[in-house]
């Protein structure tokens, strides 16, 4: 097969690149870095260009691929996330159009905006809140509009929160320190969400959106789920630490987040307390159904992997 993968250098792309070079396909990346910052087997064309440039190197890019992988993301610039999730993307639509097999498409499921309780699924309305999650739902919509309008053959996979050693965002990594030196506490009664999936599920999933008939013109999501106590106890007993008990009510916690804005040094933010007290899940009834998709790492195993990981460190 010939691949194309945008955002090939990033953390979820570069370990998509890599399965397909193994499952012994062709491989294809944007990419506006060159030389040295590339850390891609040289097998890999490497197409220096901008989603947002001359339409020539995106044709030449995208041209007779069987799968298109849009998994090119702008993360923490939300003055960049437009200019990239919306405009970039219709750019390399226009580029695409009748010149690649399937579109497959990165997304997130913070698209359907912060819901505090229940079980989401593909049909739950989107009301994304923030430039990241705007943004993304926007592009979503574009592609799926070119798929109403047959220009393009698509599917749009919506993870949770993606983890992995190789992962950038250093969260994770600063719970496991937090429990490490036996800092973290609970907030709220018992039974919050933790919602996160394996980068290795990921590329999984995005492989079998590629490839399944049934895949086509359909949104998946894809998450895995633990109550926040074994969440919590599995990194610490991964770390051999007494697995912690102290509990403060939500009240009083988001009172010391709302005094984080004049105290600095207050440890808690609004949006910690958020993520320690979600009561929400994500259904992926849909993509075990229609695409036999089975998660091939267990939480439990990631988060092995990522306690390995902090003690190399």
């Amino acid at each position: 097969m010939k691949i194309a993968v945008t955002g090939g250098t990033g953390f979820v792309g570069k370990k998509l690149v890599l399965k397909h070079l193994k499952n012994g396909d062709s491989v294809r990346v944007l990419t506006r870095k060159s030389g040295k910052d590339i850390d891609l087997p040289k097998q890999v064309e490497i197409h220096n260009a901008d989603l947002l440039g001359r339409s020539d190197p995106l044709v030449s890019f995208v041209n007779n691929s069987d799968v298109l992988y849009h998994c090119a993301a702008e993360l923490n610039n939300e003055k960049l996330m437009n200019h990239t999730h919306v405009e970039g993307t219709k750019n390399l639509l226009e580029a695409a159009s009748g010149r690649i097999g399937r579109w497959v498409q990165l997304s997130s499921v913070g698209v359907y905006g912060p819901y505090r309780a229940g079980i989401i699924n593909e049909t739950t309305p989107n009301n994304p809140v923030g430039e990241y999650e705007v943004t993304k739902a926007r592009s979503d919509e574009i592609i799926m509009d070119a798929g109403l309008k047959s220009k393009i053959e698509y599917s749009i996979l919506r993870p949770s929160n993606i983890f992995g050693p190789t992962m950038k965002n250093q969260s994770l990594f600063q719970l496991i320190k937090m429990i490490d030196r036996q800092l973290f506490f609970f907030i709220g009664r018992p039974g919050a969400s933790a919602n996160y999936i394996h980068v290795d599920n990921v590329i999984d999933a995005l492989i079998k959106c590629g490839e399944k008939k049934a895949s086509l013109n359909r949104v998946f999501n894809i998450s895995d789920y633990m109550v926040m106590e074994d969440f919590i106890g599995v990194i610490a007993d991964k770390l051999n630490k007494s697995k912690p008990k102290f509990r403060l009510p939500e009240n009083m916690a988001r009172f010391a987040a709302g005094l984080s804005r004049v105290f600095t040094k207050v440890p808690l933010t609004r949006a910690r307390v958020d993520a320690l007290t979600l009561r929400s899940s994500y259904s992926i009834e849909k993509i075990k159904s229609k695409l036999g998709y089975s998660h091939k790492k267990t939480m439990e195993q990631g988060l092995a992997e990522m306690v390995d990981a902090f003690k190399e460190t």
